[in-house]
């Protein structure tokens, strides 16, 4: 087997699942994240770190070299090493192996492997299943498509906050806990989100008048967000995709069910 066919063999395995041999490394690789993360929380925990220290600190280092080996092999495959590097996936594989590596010269920062969790997220390109695959790209261009109408009702969000943090410490004052601007714009946040801690409340009636107006306004914007990314969500669902095809040349990804060669590069998939 030439080097090219070599590179090309591993890429369909480790970049993709359609292949038998494909799904069976990303079962792997998430199994080995899972073991990863559990011995983290576990090596949290006071006693079992006094009796198993040594051994998950055994572990965890074998689970990184493996990590490092599989991102080292990742480079070495695709033709276009920064832009996997620096794709969302790269940035996280990377991510997870710099813990461990950096818990030599700064102590605890091993905790911070928790981090892997995230690539589980790999775990939508495992099963050739439409709902599982075009669960998270919809989800993405959604929020991307989305973006724009969220920024506009966020500053309407914000606006009403401001107004009324600024009317209520006009109205209750220090007196009745709202001490300033800022604070009165939290209890605005905490009311309008309807969470209610409680350490602040409003003892006027106008006060208490307002207080309701901005709990009926916050029952009413909760359904907003969710109404603008479930519309784009729907148009997405329309054009989604139902592969895992990746391709070499280019690393483009988003391919029709049937394409054959790469609609970017030109590439045989």
């Amino acid at each position: 087997m030439t080097k090219n066919k070599l590179k090309t063999y591993l890429h369909t395995i480790i970049f993709e699942a359609d292949t038998r041999a494909g799904k069976t490394f990303d079962i792997s690789l998430l199994l080995i994240i899972t073991i990863s993360v559990v011995i983290v929380m576990l090596n949290s925990v006071d006693e079992l770190n006094q009796k198993y220290g040594q051994l998950f600190l055994d572990l965890e280092w074998v689970i990184t070299i493996i990590f490092s080996l599989e991102y080292i092999l990742r480079i070495y495959v695709t033709r276009k090493p920064l832009k996997y590097i620096f794709s969302f996936y790269g940035i996280i594989d990377f991510l997870s192996i710099l813990p461990t590596y950096l818990s030599l010269f700064i102590t605890g920062t091993h905790f911070l492997l928790v981090i892997r969790m995230l690539r589980l997220m790999r775990i939508f390109r495992v099963f050739k299943l439409a709902r599982y695959v075009n669960a998270s790209n919809t989800l993405v261009v959604a929020l991307k498509n989305s973006r724009r109408k969220i920024i506009v009702f966020l500053e309407a969000v914000l606006i009403i906050v401001v107004i009324t943090g600024a009317l209520m410490y006009l109205v209750e004052g220090p007196e009745s806990g709202f001490s300033s601007i800022p604070k009165s714009i939290y209890w605005a946040i905490v009311t309008i989100t309807t969470v209610g801690y409680g350490d602040i409340a409003p003892e006027t009636v106008l006060g208490q008048t307002i207080a309701s107006i901005l709990m009926i306004i916050g029952f009413a914007i909760i359904a907003v967000p969710t109404s603008i990314i479930g519309g784009e969500i729907v148009k997405e669902q329309m054009l989604s995709r139902n592969n895992t095809k990746v391709c070499c040349g280019c690393e483009f990804g988003d391919h029709d069910d049937n394409a054959k060669y790469c609609k970017i590069c030109g590439e045989k998939l």
